[in-house]
């Protein structure tokens, strides 16, 4: 690593990736140098055309290599698509082993990689091993919202009887037919199982904020229970991903429960809808999307947070006014990341290997 500013490839031009090149843009330590796109049709672009409509100079690729040809000190990974971390895994490991160090919001279990699939773990710890990189994941939820922030409040506590963190969203702005309907069952008959209904689902995707928060705290999870809620809309609904007819699951309520010497000590939640009015005796929040800490101890402690924007658009982000802010947070998780993981020792880095990655040169003009 030179003296000047880390040379930086972003990888898609989805939401997230969009957020990352106006980002990096404005950020003097670092310095975009490629930007990779899935579609052929955006390849050839200028990225900045891309993110927020500004030219920049940078021409998007759907060829690999020539990124990697680049020699950029870090990729900010942001694809995604039903495969996940089976598609992500070999770009991950094909940058790894060319000495790319990676960050990444694309693989959400790998926060905690304890609890990351044990042969895609294994194939990365040997590509960092190989290319003497990093990689690390974070994101807003998964990640800094129900993992870190209930650790940094325990540092006041003297005792903890039970922690419960909540996401509180409404949705209705979140165009992803595939994952709302079928995997959540918005929009689906109340008697349709979507995929988080399906057994280990839930702890598949939860599980590892619970075990990072237990070991942190010192305890042994034992067991990790689901509870799994829906309920219908009572009129149809326009939204983003689609139609929701009345009678069709309308909202949903998620959770994933870590038992402690046969308590349930750690709970993850969340509470999602389609329309505001929808499950009111459910969890609410003031704002659409919000996420709550809710310690039980000495003392007792809450803590309410969300994050907004005042110009979704000149961040890249186009629609989902709710979630636009929490877009930004998730992406910025990463971006504010990069130098820490350029500095950090090579290997499968989780938050607790590096130092609070505080941003850089961050403060407006």
């Amino acid at each position: 690593m030179g003296t000047g500013p880390l040379r930086v490839v972003v990888w898609s031009t989805g939401s997230i990736g969009r957020i990352a090149i106006n980002a990096v843009r404005r950020r003097p330590d670092l310095e975009l140098v490629g930007v990779w796109v899935h579609s052929p049709s955006k390849a050839g672009r200028d990225a900045g055309e891309l993110a927020n409509g500004v030219p920049i100079g940078v021409t998007t690729t759907n060829d690999a290599q020539a990124l990697i040809d680049l020699r950029p000190d870090c990729v900010i990974y942001a694809a995604s698509g039903p495969e996940r971390d089976a598609a992500s895994v070999p770009d991950y490991v094909r940058l790894l082993e060319a000495g790319i160090n990676v960050v990444t919001t694309s693989s959400v279990r790998l926060i905690n990689p304890a609890t990351f699939d044990p042969p895609f773990l294994a194939e990365l710890q040997r590509a960092t091993e190989t290319g003497g990189a990093s990689i690390y994941a974070s994101g807003i939820e998964p990640g800094f919202i129900l993992e870190e922030v209930p650790l940094l409040l325990s540092t006041q506590s003297s005792a903890i009887r039970s922690i419960h963190a909540y996401e509180i969203g409404l949705y209705d702005d979140y165009a992803v037919a595939d994952t709302m309907m079928d995997g959540m069952g918005f929009g689906r008959p109340m008697d349709f199982e979507p995929f988080i209904c399906i057994p280990g689902v839930i702890s598949h995707e939860w599980a590892g904020g619970i075990y990072r928060m237990a070991s942190a705290l010192g305890v042994e999870v034992e067991e990790i229970r689901e509870t799994v809620e829906r309920r219908p809309t009572d009129r149809t609904l326009e939204v983003a991903c689609g139609t929701l007819e009345a009678g069709t699951g309308g909202a949903i309520r998620i959770q994933a429960i870590g038992v402690v010497d046969g308590r349930e000590l750690i709970t993850i939640e969340h509470v999602t809808r389609m329309a505001r009015d929808l499950a009111p005796d459910w969890p609410t929040a003031e704002a659409d999307v919000a996420y709550r800490i809710e310690i039980e101890g000495e003392p007792n402690m809450r803590c309410d947070f969300h994050c907004t924007l005042d110009d979704p658009k000149a961040s890249g982000i186009d629609g989902m006014a709710a979630g636009a802010g929490a877009m930004v947070a998730t992406a910025m998780r990463v971006v504010n990341a990069v130098p820490y993981v350029v500095a950090a020792r090579s290997g499968v880095l989780g938050a607790a290997d590096l130092p609070t990655t505080l941003p850089r040169h961050v403060f407006a003009r």
